[in-house]
C-alpha cells in the first residue's frame, strides 16, 4: 500500500494532521479545516506542476504533504478564512460589481410623439 493510498483512507482533517505529525491548535483546525485542506491542495498542485509528485519516492511524498500541511496551517492560523479567500464565493465577495444595465426608454417614447 502507498502512501496515496493510506492518505486517500483519511477522512478528516484532523486525521491527516495526525498521520503526517503536523502539531496544531483544534480552536484553529475547528474554524479553517476545509480552507486548510484546500490549500494544502492547492500547494500539492503546484508541486505537481514542477514535477516534484512524479518523482518522489513514498519518503519525499510523506515530507512533501507534511511540509504543505504545515504552511497550508501557518496560513490560516497567521490569518483567517475570509482574508485568504480559498474559496470561490469568498474571492467573488469582494470583486467589483459591474454596472446593473439600465435600460434607455427615450421620452418620446413616454409622450407618445
Amino acid at each position: 500500500m502507498s502512501l496515496l493510498d493510506d492518505l486517500q483512507d483519511l477522512s478528516s482533517a484532523e486525521e491527516f494532521f495526525a498521520f503526517l505529525g503536523v502539531e496544531y491548535e483544534p480552536e484553529v483546525v475547528h474554524v479553517a479545516r476545509l480552507h486548510i485542506m484546500r490549500r494544502m491542495g492547492q500547494y500539492l498542485r503546484g508541486s505537481e506542476v514542477e514535477g516534484v509528485l512524479e518523482q518522489a519516492d513514498d519518503a519525499a511524498l510523506f515530507a512533501l504533504c507534511r511540509d504543505h500541511l504545515a504552511q497550508a496551517y501557518a496560513d490560516f492560523v497567521a490569518s483567517s478564512p475570509i482574508e485568504e479567500r480559498v474559496f470561490k464565493v469568498h474571492k467573488e465577495a469582494v470583486e467589483p460589481k459591474p454596472e446593473p444595465n439600465r435600460p434607455f426608454v427615450p421620452l418620446t417614447a413616454l409622450t407618445g410623439e
